[in-house]
């Protein structure tokens, strides 16, 4: 299942498949002893899954379609309620909590919508690191340079491999510090950040109140439209048309192009080159405000303190059953007083007010996602490599987060070479203008590409 969820869709339409038959696939390569599928998913809905695939066939030749998204196999994160079932967020320290009464609302839209929800997907234990490692459930393996076992990104990382090994058309995950983006930037998938408050978080299990957002991985920048009018619930494909000639686009000096690797500076220039012939007008800027916000979160910053918040009872009774570098973290929100809490808040509400009138004469900002391709799982062994990494590859999406912004991670790497990202983001509200841009950069890059 390689196809985009557009090509998917017109596939139904015109009879060359059914919900069963994509379905069946989904399933089958998540089954597989061979794949991925074990370490991809805590939990498969194989059942419900075909009956709600029959179902949707049986309404489609009755003429009834509910949404774009009808009969098309979706996975969820494991941090979404769903009626009956524990939600343990990629943990084992919730496997005595109660199932939950409801579904998450954005469980409850895919459903209204036709999609059939193929199952949970692994992740960070509660969403706490960018690499995509879990103790617990196995770690799924990036699909590029599969044998060099390298990390798929998180936390959403069974979300990604869902989607690249074709287990689901497209997956939903939660983005904090990039939760996302990262994942789909180091498997060679598309992914969203919305502004946080256009998808409700409700029904999911939260890190940081006030960072969280829940946004798609799909195939490509319209498959990310596409789920995300359901998300939304607005129904409104936020799609438009966009032109690079005369595109204003900002390339932000401070921090973000600090430590590219060899892979990710080729294929970041080639992006660049590539759009400014296609005539958009690129420009290098200075953002101070970047090289501040390693100090405004010194102390663990919201993230830390929310999480504590929410964990400080259940680590209390099975803080032995975290993984340790996640329990870690957590616990440095212990450290973080009330009057340390306000001072954060404060300090981001200023800070999002000078990056906004900073970048406000550009259509979008644009940086690699991540500065460095998929490390290997043994090359993160040691603590300290694991935490210098993971800082590294949370640094340029968690921008977009503290500023309450929106941004979108495309393929910018030749066929055949390791997956890098390109992303192209804006302030808060921005999402319609961000997504029609990335659609049109997406289109120029693939000319070019190879792919």
């Amino acid at each position: 299942m390689s196809r985009t969820l557009i090509e998917l869709r017109d596939d139904l339409a015109a009879g060359r498949t059914t919900s069963v038959a994509l379905t069946e696939d989904a399933l089958a390569r998540a089954r597989a002893s061979d794949g991925e599928g074990a370490r991809v998913f805590t939990k498969l809905y194989a059942e419900r899954a075909l009956k709600t695939a029959q179902a949707s066939d049986a309404l489609r030749q009755a003429g009834f379609v509910r949404s774009p998204v009808e009969g098309l196999p979706i996975s969820i994160k494991d941090l979404f309620d769903v009626a009956g079932d524990i939600t343990m967020a990629g943990s084992v320290a919730l496997d005595d909590a109660p199932p939950a009464k409801a579904n998450a609302p954005v469980v409850e839209r895919l459903i209204a919508a036709g999609a059939i929800i193929v199952g949970r997907t692994n992740m960070t234990e509660f969403a706490f690191s960018g690499l995509g490692l879990n103790p617990h459930y196995g770690t799924p393996l990036n699909p590029f340079d599969r044998a060099a076992k390298r990390i798929p990104g998180g936390s959403s990382s069974g979300a990604a491999v869902s989607v690249s090994d074709g287990m689901a058309a497209a997956a939903v995950g939660t983005d904090t510090g990039g939760s996302v983006r990262i994942p789909a930037a180091l498997c060679g998938l598309t992914g969203f950040k919305p502004t946080a408050r256009r998808v409700p978080r409700d029904g999911a299990l939260p890190l940081s109140t006030s960072l969280d957002s829940i946004g798609p991985i799909g195939r490509s920048v319209a498959c990310c439209a596409m789920l995300d009018a359901v998300l939304s619930g607005t129904g409104e494909n936020l799609l438009g048309e966009a032109s690079l000639a005369g595109l204003r686009l900002a390339v932000p000096r401070t921090v973000a192009l600090d430590g590219m690797d060899t892979s990710v500076a080729a294929s970041f220039e080639a992006a660049l080159s590539t759009l400014s012939r296609a005539g958009a007008q690129i420009s290098e800027i200075v953002v101070p405000e970047f090289a501040q916000l390693g100090a405004i979160n010194a102390k663990g910053g919201l993230a830390a303190a929310e999480a504590w918040h929410w964990h400080r009872e259940l680590i209390q009774r099975a803080g032995d059953r975290y993984d340790t570098r996640v329990r870690v973290r957590i616990l440095r929100g212990r450290e973080l007083s009330a009057a340390d809490y306000i001072d954060l808040l404060a300090a981001r509400s200023a800070w999002i007010a000078s990056v906004e009138a900073r970048i406000a004469p550009f259509d979008a900002l644009v940086m690699p996602t991540v500065p460095i391709v998929a490390p290997r799982i043994d090359e993160l062994a040691d603590d300290a490599a694991f935490g210098a990494t993971n800082l590294l590859i949370l640094r340029n999406p968690t921008f977009i987060n503290f500023l309450d912004g929106c941004a979108v991670s495309l393929p910018c790497h030749r066929s055949g070479e390791a997956p890098v990202g390109l992303m192209l983001a804006g302030a808060a509200g921005r999402d319609r203008a961000i997504l029609s841009i990335g659609q049109a950069v997406e289109q120029a890059l693939r000319a070019t590409s190879g792919s």
